[in-house]
């Protein structure tokens, strides 16, 4: 094959782009994480806050938006970093190859001029991009829902007590958001391991998810305590941390390094499945 009959890589992405965001799952599921930051905005305004402990990703963490509107962005993106976030990037990366394998797709894109390392990486961007857009997605809406809906003084009461400017507030979604977006990169890469090793979808949602939840299962077992920081869910409530003032970053920067390790992993697996896959 030469290079002239290789597709170039920006025009495969953006049709994979193209293709992703056109599905109306991806659709829904993009609504629903928009919706999120809104349902809470809403819930605290009205309602008033529920009870529990402060900093954890429940009804504790979401009872502190009533301090101030300002930190629904990050309270939503922990909220939502349980369960729907996953979820999304697990249907991404289901559909990518084993939803193609599933439809008979796959065979036609394995024996195109395009190559499989270039196609792992292909869907591996798309994955990518749709995780940036969910989280920008909820960050955004969290921020307009909390100063539109709860609103705000121009300062955030942080969990420690202390208030800080605006200014330092957007720094910190920022990092919640290169944070969030890495972990769910982890997750993605593990599906997309599972997805080159199978040709249904479902078992991809069923393995990673089911996966998330023998985690939690885990870290629920105080023997297992060695265990514990070698699970990539054990570091997500440390999403709240960044609530805080000072910034506790010890947790926060063990699973960043953890979900590298998944990363890596992921798409090690990921491009040896699709290597193999016979045509």
């Amino acid at each position: 094959m030469t290079r002239a009959d290789t597709a170039p890589l920006h025009r495969l992405l953006r049709s994979e782009l193209s293709c992703l965001l056109s599905r109306p799952r991806t659709l829904v599921l993009l609504g629903v994480l928009a919706l999120l930051p809104v349902a809470i905005g809403i819930g605290v305004a009205s309602a008033g806050a529920p009870s529990g402990t402060l900093g954890d990703p429940g009804p504790g963490l979401i009872a502190a938006v009533t301090a101030n509107g300002l930190m629904l962005p990050i309270v939503s993106l922990a909220v939502a970093l349980t369960l729907l976030l996953p979820l999304a990037v697990c249907v991404a990366a289901a559909d990518a190859l084993a939803g193609e394998a599933s439809s008979g797709t796959l065979r036609m894109l394995l024996l195109a001029p395009v190559g499989r390392l270039r196609l792992v990486a292909v869907k591996a961007l798309g994955v990518l991009a749709l995780a940036i857009i969910g989280v920008l997605l909820i960050a955004a809406v969290g921020w307009l829902a909390g100063t539109l809906v709860v609103g705000d003084e121009g300062r955030l009461l942080t969990l420690s007590g202390s208030a800080i400017d605006a200014g330092d507030v957007w720094g910190r979604v920022w990092l919640a958001v290169g944070w969030t977006v890495l972990q769910l990169a982890a997750v993605g890469a593990i599906a997309l391991a599972v997805s080159a090793l199978t040709d249904r979808p479902l078992v991809v949602i069923a393995t990673v998810l089911g996966g998330a939840i023998v985690f939690g299962v885990l870290l629920a077992i105080p023997s297992l305590g060695w265990l514990h920081p070698l699970l990539l869910t054990s570091a997500w409530p440390s999403l709240a941390d960044l609530l805080r003032d000072p910034i506790p970053t010890e947790n926060l920067t063990h699973g960043a390094f953890v979900a590298v390790y998944y990363l890596v992993l992921g798409l090690a697996v990921a491009v040896t499945g699709t290597l193999r896959r016979e045509v």
